[in-house]
C-alpha cells in the first residue's frame, strides 16, 4: 500500500477531500469509483485526469470501479453546465458504452479478485427501479432545501434557462449510484472532478441518512490552459482517445505543442513518472527550453499508454518527415488514409493522372496545373534560391520533368516550399 492522497497531492491533482478520507485509505485496501458519462463512443483527453486518478488508486493498492452511466447518460448532468444536455436513446448509450469499455481496459487492470478493476453500469440497477419506488426509498431522505443549496443548482436557477425537473433530480440519481455501490460492493469512496463535489457529497449524505453508513469523497482539479483556452480542444475539435477520431499523430502533436507553463503541470498529471524523474527532466528542460524535453517526454508517455509504442513511432516519424529530415521511405509505408490525415490542413490540389502520363515540368505542374505558385517565374526564382523540394528531393531545374513514376503510393506528390510550407498533389 502507498499513500494515494499524497500521490495526488504532490502531482497537483487534489482539490477537495472529505475529513478522514486519507486516514481511511491508509488503513488498507478500499474500493472507490469514478463515473463516466457515455455521451460519445470514445473518451477524450478531458477524461484523462479521472482515468489517471483511477490508475493511481489501483497502483496504491486500492480497488477501482469505473461506473459507466448507462442510465444517467439518458438524463444529463447540470454540474458546471449552463444549458441542458440533449438526452440520448438507449441504443446510442449502449453503442457508446462498448467503445468506452475497450478504452478503459488499456489503462486499468481488469481482473478477478484482489484490487482488479471492475466496470459497472448503473442501468443494471436503475432499469427495474420504478419512479414511485425511487421517490419513496430515495427521495424522502434528501430535502429540497439541501438540493437547492448546491452551487450547480443555484447557478442554473438564477440563469435565464432555468432547470428541468429531470436535471434537478440528477444529484439524487448519482447519490443513489454511490449508495448502491457502497451497499453491494463496499465502495466507500467516490472521486471526480471538482465540479462534481455537490453530487458526490449528496451520495455520502444519502448513505448516512438511509443506512447510517459512512462514505468518503475526493475531487481533483479541473484542468485549464494557461492561455485561457479550453483544455482538450483544438481548432478541429476535441482530442479523442479513439485513433479513428483523432489520429495518433495528431494526439502526439497535441501534447508536443504544450506551452512551457502548461507542460510542467501536465507532466505530473498525465504521466506515471515519479517526482525525481520529473524534477530531473525539468532541470534539463530549463537549460535548453528550445529542445522541448518536457513536451517530448509527456507526448511520448501518454501516446504509448493511449495507443501503442508502434503508434508513437509512426507519430514521431510523421513529425520528423514534416518538420525535420524524415525520409520518403516512411511515407511509402503509409496507406492513403494515413497520408491524408498526416497532411490534413495542408493545401491540397487534385490533378488527373493523365496529366502526368508523358511527364510535365515542375514549373507547369506548380504554376499551371496547380496554383501552388502564382507563376512559372516564381517557381524558377524559388528553384534558383534552393527553396523547392518535390518528394523530399531538392529541385535543381524548373524544367525537371515529373511523371507517374514519381507518385508516392501511386497517388501523391509532396511539394515543399522552404522548410515549413507543404502542399499535397493528389493524382486521380
Amino acid at each position: 500500500m502507498t499513500n494515494f492522497v499524497e500521490e495526488l497531492r504532490w502531482r497537483g491533482m487534489l482539490h477537495d477531500i472529505m475529513p478522514n478520507t486519507e486516514e481511511k485509505l491508509n488503513e488498507g485496501m478500499c474500493a472507490g469509483y469514478i463515473g463516466f458519462d457515455p455521451t460519445a463512443d470514445s473518451l477524450h483527453v478531458g477524461h484523462l485526469t479521472q482515468i489517471m486518478t483511477l490508475i493511481h488508486f489501483q497502483r496504491a493498492g486500492h480497488k477501482p470501479f469505473a461506473l459507466v452511466g448507462g442510465a444517467t447518460g439518458m438524463v444529463g448532468d447540470p454540474s458546471g453546465k449552463s444549458a441542458e444536455r440533449n438526452l440520448q436513446t438507449e441504443e446510442m448509450v449502449d453503442h457508446n458504452l462498448k467503445g468506452m469499455k475497450e478504452q478503459l481496459s488499456k489503462f486499468l487492470k481488469f481482473e478477478d479478485g484482489g484490487n482488479g478493476a471492475v466496470m459497472v453500469n448503473n442501468a443494471d440497477w436503475f432499469k427495474n427501479f420504478n419512479f414511485l419506488d425511487f421517490i419513496r426509498d430515495v427521495g424522502k431522505h434528501i430535502t429540497v432545501n439541501y438540493m437547492m443549496a448546491k452551487d450547480s443548482v443555484k447557478k442554473r436557477l438564477e440563469g435565464d434557462t432555468g432547470m428541468s425537473f429531470t436535471e434537478f433530480t440528477y444529484q439524487l440519481v448519482q447519490g443513489y449510484d454511490f449508495y448502491y455501490l457502497w451497499k453491494h460492493y463496499n465502495c466507500v469512496l467516490q472521486m471526480g472532478g471538482s465540479d462534481q463535489w455537490g453530487n458526490i457529497v449528496t451520495g455520502t449524505e444519502l448513505i448516512r441518512r438511509k443506512d447510517g453508513g459512512t462514505a468518503y469523497a475526493l475531487t481533483t482539479q479541473l484542468i485549464k490552459k494557461s492561455d485561457g483556452t479550453k483544455f482538450g480542444k483544438t481548432e478541429s475539435g476535441a482530442v479523442w482517445l479513439d485513433p479513428e477520431k483523432t489520429s495518433p499523430y495528431k494526439f502526439y502533436q497535441f501534447w508536443l505543442n504544450s506551452s512551457d507553463s502548461d507542460v510542467k503541470t501536465w507532466i505530473r498529471i498525465f504521466t506515471l513518472k515519479n517526482k525525481e524523474e520529473i524534477e530531473q527532466l525539468e532541470q534539463e528542460h530549463d537549460k535548453a527550453p528550445h529542445l522541448r524535453i518536457l513536451q517530448k517526454a509527456l507526448a511520448e508517455d501518454i501516446t504509448v499508454r493511449t495507443h501503442s509504442k508502434e503508434a508513437l513511432d509512426a507519430a514521431v516519424k510523421t513529425s520528423e518527415f514534416l518538420f525535420g529530415n524524415g525520409d520518403l521511405e516512411f511515407l511509402k509505408t503509409l496507406d492513403s488514409k494515413s497520408v491524408l490525415e498526416m497532411f490534413e490542413g495542408v493545401p491540397q490540389f487534385r490533378i488527373a493522372k493523365t496529366e502526368l502520363g508523358d511527364g510535365i515540368d515542375a514549373a507547369s505542374l506548380l504554376a499551371e496545373k496547380t496554383s501552388i505558385f502564382p507563376s512559372k517565374g516564381e517557381v524558377k526564382k524559388t528553384v534558383q534560391g534552393g527553396g523547392l523540394s518535390i518528394n523530399k528531393v531538392k529541385v535543381a531545374e524548373a524544367s525537371t520533368s515529373y511523371n507517374l513514376s514519381n507518385l508516392i503510393s501511386d497517388e501523391f506528390i509532396v511539394v515543399q516550399k522552404g522548410k515549413r510550407n507543404y502542399f499535397l498533389i493528389i493524382a486521380e
